[in-house]
């Protein structure tokens, strides 16, 4: 007997409401689909995944059309757990039968299936925007609408794509995270000063934030062929600063600190009681008068 089971957010953003056909399928029937937006497969996560569909079974059906020509099922969402359940030597995994009207259905909902269920890599993720953008019109705040995401998120890692090949390789193999490469970005007019600090990543086990460190300050430097660029300093001299430190504190005959950020700052002035407070601010105020 065919039972009837509904289905998640992803088929009900394209399909609504409607239920289709639910039952167990021979697993040589059942071909990869060619719009599958995934292709890194963890072997030592498809390991574990095996030995939990050998003890418990495949526990979330796949998604999947007929294919009358050929008598096939074509995948739509799953084939991380149909890779699994082959290791695990089953002959017939349950799957959910849709019907898709056509091949354009077939790739907007392999995309938003797999984007939903937080299958993919970054990078992946990336192209599976991409391709929902160049493919069907969308604007990025419509992709955002249907994948159920936030649209700076969708803009963030739309800009992975900027990135050379290499490094969005080493973001899908998981050498880089995607912060390595949003920080990275900030170079993106630069591809052998990325190269330079990626190795300097991988290296050392820079974490994001001392990424971001030296690539603000590369950020900073003039770039090769700007000879009539002006650099602008990012703090005054050092010994400027220190006499300056000097003539304060004798002055106000306390412990004062410049502190420089850039063209900007701030100084610091220690009292040690209320008294001497005033005694500071008494100073400051009739130094003009």
């Amino acid at each position: 007997m065919v039972k009837k089971l509904g289905l998640g957010q992803g088929v009900g953003l394209l399909f609504g409401e409607e239920k289709e056909k639910f039952f167990e399928c021979a697993i040589d029937r059942i071909v990869p689909n060619k719009y599958q937006p995934r292709t890194e497969f963890n072997p030592q996560e498809l390991q574990e995944l095996s030995d939990s569909i050998q003890e418990k079974g495949v526990i979330q059906p796949l998604i999947v059309t007929h294919n009358a020509t050929d008598d096939v099922y074509e995948l739509i969402a799953g084939e991380r757990r149909l890779r699994a359940s082959k290791l695990a030597g089953l002959s017939h995994v349950p799957v959910v039968v849709m019907d898709i009207e056509n091949e354009d259905s077939l790739l907007e909902l392999a995309l938003i299936e797999n984007i939903q269920r937080t299958d993919l890599n970054p990078i992946e993720e990336a192209e599976a925007y991409r391709k929902l953008i160049e493919k069907f019109g969308y604007t990025q705040e419509e992709t955002a609408k249907r994948v159920g995401k936030q649209r700076s998120t969708v803009t963030n890692v739309l800009r992975l794509l900027k990135l050379p090949d290499s490094v969005r390789k080493d973001i899908s193999s998981g050498l880089l995270s995607e912060g390595h490469g949003r920080a990275l970005i900030r170079l993106v007019d630069n591809p052998l000063k990325i190269k330079e600090i990626r190795d300097l990543i991988i290296r050392n086990g820079l974490s994001v934030r001392q990424a971001e460190k030296i690539i603000k300050k590369v950020a900073y430097d003039k770039r090769p062929g700007d000879k009539n660029k002006q650099e602008v300093p990012e703090d005054i001299p050092q010994s400027y600063k220190n006499a300056l430190t000097t003539q304060l504190t004798n002055h106000l005959n306390s412990k004062v600190s410049i502190l420089q950020n850039g063209k900007r700052g701030k100084i610091e002035i220690e009292y040690y009681s209320l008294d001497d407070l005033e005694r500071v601010v008494g100073l400051l105020l009739t130094e003009h008068a």
